[in-house]
């Protein structure tokens, strides 16, 4: 079978002989196991069972000076920052009057679209997926803690500009239709460590319906959807599951119930789990043989049935150490 043959066939769930996986790193991480190998031979290694191809879009940006842009929605980013900050708010009152909301014709570009449906035709014999820019584009507008207060002071404020950003989400995914990839994916960070960050009920209200038509879309061209989501999504598993989702990516095992082996037996049979290795506890803080077990209980109990890829929640960071990263490579090779 071929790297993308497994990955379909787990997501389908059937079980594979070999688990497929996917081994981000942070540059930092990758220049110190070079090191350690002596030559950068050890990456070639890697199975490409997955292939993030970039996306469709553009989102122009305007330059106001070394460390600050202005985005399409009007929004001025600090960029000197990990991660970039809003330092002023594009939309700075709940109201759309006189406010010209971005068109998709804002962020349609060919030449992106060409590189990735370029990419996509290179890895044919890999699972290759594309982004979209989904509904957390909306705190881009008012930034990220107004944006927590306007969905429950300015509800009807808050419907309508996740109504506009849906309509949005929806022309990319139309934008994507004739590119040969296999998966959409998305990234929207519904959760914190506690829990989901606007609580489940105003999720299921604001955020629900309108997933439900984005995944749709997606399926009507013969995609999987994928999204991401940092954080605690337990609460909302079976609403995520009934809309249609394909695959959770990230599956942060420190958050409030997302340990993946109950995920894995309350869900697993019709959701696919991407990630499960924990990027906060076990990667940078644990032994280099509790890892390697933590792998092999990882692949060997959550891939019971299909349902599975191998991860770590965040791509390897700089807190890694070398002896932790060489361990979870390694072990990685081994399925």
């Amino acid at each position: 079978m071929t790297p993308k043959e497994i990955v379909l066939e787990q997501i389908r769930h059937h079980e594979t002989e070999r688990v497929p996986y996917y081994l981000p790193f942070e540059p930092d991480v990758v220049t110190r196991l070079n090191a350690y190998y002596g030559d950068q031979d050890w990456q070639k290694r890697l199975v490409p069972y997955l292939v993030l191809c970039g996306g469709v879009v553009k989102a122009p940006r305007e330059e106001i000076d070394q460390h600050h842009n202005r985005d399409v929605f009007g929004t001025v980013w600090r960029t000197d920052l990990l991660p970039s900050v809003v330092v002023e708010p594009g939309l700075k009152k709940p109201s759309f009057d006189g406010y010209r909301f971005p068109t998709p014709e804002d962020f349609f570009d060919k030449e992106v679209k060409a590189e990735t449906i370029r990419k996509v035709r290179e890895n044919q014999n890999s699972f290759t997926i594309v982004d979209c820019p989904c509904l957390w584009q909306a705190w881009y507008l008012r930034g990220f803690e107004q944006t927590l207060m306007d969905c429950v002071a300015e509800e009807d404020f808050y419907e309508e500009l996740l109504e506009r950003t849906t309509v949005l989400t929806l022309a990319f995914v139309d934008h994507c239709a004739d590119i040969p990839a296999d998966a959409i994916m998305m990234g929207d960070d519904w959760g914190n460590q506690q829990g989901v960050m606007i609580g489940p009920e105003r999720w299921r209200r604001f955020y629900k319906p309108r997933y439900a038509r984005i995944f749709q879309a997606i399926h009507r061209q013969g995609k999987i959807a994928i999204m991401h989501c940092c954080g605690s999504a337990a609460a909302i598993m079976a609403d995520i599951v009934e809309i249609g989702l394909d695959v959770l990516e990230s599956v942060q095992p420190e958050a409030s119930g997302m340990n993946p082996y109950e995920l894995k037996k309350a869900w697993g049979d019709r959701i696919t789990f991407w990630g499960g290795l924990g990027s906060q506890s076990i990667i940078p803080f644990g032994r280099p043989e509790q890892l390697r077990q933590e792998i092999r209980r990882l692949r060997r109990e959550m891939s019971q049935g299909g349902g599975y890829i191998l991860a770590p929640a965040k791509p390897l960071r700089p807190e890694t150490p070398t002896e932790n990263a060489v361990a979870i490579v390694e072990e990685f090779l081994t399925g």
